[in-house]
């Protein structure tokens, strides 16, 4: 009888943890490298959880695959590693027990874009070494990201008819991370042929139980249950669970109830808890139909619209100026407050301001918007980089925003901590701009990084940054295309310092319908001009303008030159682009105030000429 036919009968006991209990034993290394060099190891602990009860078992393969073996620099062993664990599993399970090949998410609960070549070239290589090995039935388990799981589940079903358990991992009971409820994703898997669906890890028994109760028993399906024993508690520089196993011995009757056909353990599960879970079914037959709860639907608000425009709604219709001014990196705050005032009175649209740039620490960009916002009466596009805050931080940092009334975002990845004041500092790195992009226009659907509801939408535009300074565009361009498609509004370019890249950009976006600010900085002396051109990354200037400014003959007619050069590239960008953004150097805003006024003339100057030729048409 084969695994299916099996759970058409009855009810069938998984196993727990292999890691939980590799890692109580003191190992802290790659679990999988195991079945090479310590094979009677891997086949004791499957030994002991067949002795508690469990009548499947999964190969220790769950990070089998090139890409978190080549952590370890195993990559080139993942045939022999996917072979030897079916192999120790067949051993210890004789003809008594199924024997599952599993496949872990690489993605994990981590963010990511899109699920690359490479990725999807990692899962066929160990999907090929276990069928090759003929496992009973695959185990595709810890997948957050339900378009990960659907992928690997069609690949799998495209090259074999064995049995497919598809797990997925939870962060909130009954919600996957995009929002999807879990009762609609288990349905889509078992469309796409998944034999049994059901959830593991991250969740214990009673949040797992409380996810089930709102799902279905699949029509042609089975459901399973993994939970984890516990939340885990971090003691002596170690993970602990805490749950008892007669503790799953109740849950296990409890998931009966629910039409569970398949249980088992995830972390934290011994085979002490197995053993209880096999207690606790004792004697039940499987249940063939349930009453199912209806989860509700958390009403969730629209926002308030704001009597002001945002930066986004401005610049899709008319002229309109930005300038970055840097926040303090002391506590001194009087000139930044001095430069805002200047610049509302000389009638931009809002600032620009930095997230630690030049990974350097600066006041917090969302404190002194805020504090602009109320005393000055000016709006701010506010940078947030993926660098310095892990996705709880983000997160947290987003709903602070909002709550500020703060609208306008660029999300950015954020300069390398090496580069800052602290090169010793961690860059975090959770997520790349574009999940950041994604995960941003989430929350405008209410809906947080964990899918749970936020009970009202964010409104915010978000912008991305465009380096138009590079030898190929086209590549520069698809790549801004891409964070079009993930969400953003509109564009920031780096600061541009000839008249032909302004022009090149124009050709290269014109099909691109998100509005576009271009960048202008002006620059303060020849050793500025040349320390932009070989230090800082994204910036090329021409050697006209080096020229330029190298041969003014004192302090006064540097400056002089660098504002005269920035005039006439925004002579140029205002023929062709709506948005200006200016980047204030050195806080020296009076620069900024002066370039603002000559846009603002030069603006009424090209509306006048257009009008007479309309009128004289």
């Amino acid at each position: 009888m084969n695994l299916l036919d099996s759970l058409k009968e009855r009810i069938l006991i998984g196993d727990g943890a292999t890691g939980t209990l590799l890692y109580s034993y003191g190992i802290d290394r790659c679990f999988e490298e195991l079945n090479l060099t310590h094979p009677d190891g891997i086949f004791h602990i499957h030994e002991e959880y067949l002795k508690a009860g469990a009548e499947v078992i999964q190969t220790n393969t769950y990070g089998a695959n090139y890409i978190k073996l080549n952590r370890y620099g195993l990559e080139e062993r993942v045939k022999e590693i996917n072979s030897e664990a079916v192999k120790i599993a067949r051993r210890a399970a004789k003809k008594d027990a199924f024997v599952i090949g599993t496949i872990g998410g690489i993605h994990g609960a981590r963010f990511h874009s899109e699920l690359s070549e490479e990725i999807k070239r990692s899962f066929r290589e160990q999907l090929y070494c276990l069928l090759f090995e003929n496992v009973d039935g695959l185990l595709l388990e810890t997948y957050y990201d339900l378009d990960e799981l659907i992928t690997v589940l069609k690949i799998a079903r495209q090259v074999t008819n064995i049995p497919i358990i598809t797990n997925v991992s939870m962060h909130e009971p009954g919600v996957l991370e995009n929002g999807i409820l879990l009762s609609e994703a288990i349905k889509r898997l078992e469309d796409l042929g998944a034999d049994v669906v059901g959830v593991n890890c991250r969740l214990g028994p009673y949040h797992v139980l409380k996810a089930l109760e709102t799902v279905p028993i699949p029509e042609k399906a089975f459901l399973s249950a993994y939970p984890n024993s516990s939340l885990p508690e971090f003691r002596n520089g170690k993970l602990l669970y805490k749950s008892e196993p007669e503790y799953f011995k109740k849950f296990a009757a409890h998931f009966r109830d629910e039409g569970v056909r398949l249980m088992g353990g995830c972390c934290g599960t011994t085979p002490d808890h197995i053993r209880s879970m096999k207690e606790g079914i004792q004697g039940l037959k499987p249940i063939k139909k349930k009453k199912v709860k209806e989860q509700a639907r958390i009403e969730i608000a629209e926002t308030k619209k704001l009597d002001e425009l945002t930066l986004f709604e401005k610049v899709k219709t008319k002229r309109s100026i930005i300038v970055e001014l840097d926040t303090p990196k002391d506590l001194d705050t009087r000139k930044f407050f001095e430069g805002a005032k200047a610049l509302k009175e000389a009638g931009i649209d809002g600032l620009t301001v930095a997230d630690n740039s030049l990974a350097s620490p600066r006041i917090c960009n969302k404190t002194m918007a805020s504090l602009v916002k109320r005393d000055i009466g000016l709006s701010s596009l506010v940078h947030v980089t993926c660098r310095d805050r892990n996705l709880i931080g983000l997160q947290s940092h987003l709903m602070g925003l909002h709550t500020l009334g703060i609208r306008d975002i660029l999300a950015i990845t954020g300069d390398p901590t090496k580069i800052g004041d602290f090169p010793g500092a961690t860059s975090v790195f959770d997520v790349t701009s574009f999940d950041l992009i994604k995960l941003i226009k989430q929350c405008n659907e209410g809906v947080s990084f964990s899918g749970k509801s936020l009970k009202q939408k964010t409104n915010f535009h978000v912008a991305t940054a465009f380096n138009p300074n590079v030898h190929n565009i086209k590549k520069s361009t698809e790549r801004l295309e891409k964070k079009i498609q993930f969400g953003a509004d509109y564009v920031l370019t780096q600061p541009i310092f000839s008249r032909e890249k302004i022009i090149e950009t124009r050709e290269a976006t014109k099909h691109i319908k998100a509005p576009i600010y271009i960048g202008i900085m002006p620059l303060v002396s020849s050793k500025n001009a040349e320390f932009l051109h070989n230090e800082v990354p994204g910036i090329k200037l021409t050697d006209e303008t080096r020229k330029r400014i190298a041969i003014a003959k004192s302090p006064e007619q540097e400056l002089r030159t660098g504002l005269d050069i920035a005039k006439e590239l925004i002579d140029t960008a205002i023929e062709y682009f709506n948005g200006i953004y200016l980047i204030t150097p050195f806080i020296r805003y009076e620069l900024s105030v002066e370039l603002a006024k000559y846009i603002q003339q030069r603006t009424k100057e090209l509306d006048a000429k257009k009008q007479s030729q309309f009128v004289l048409s």
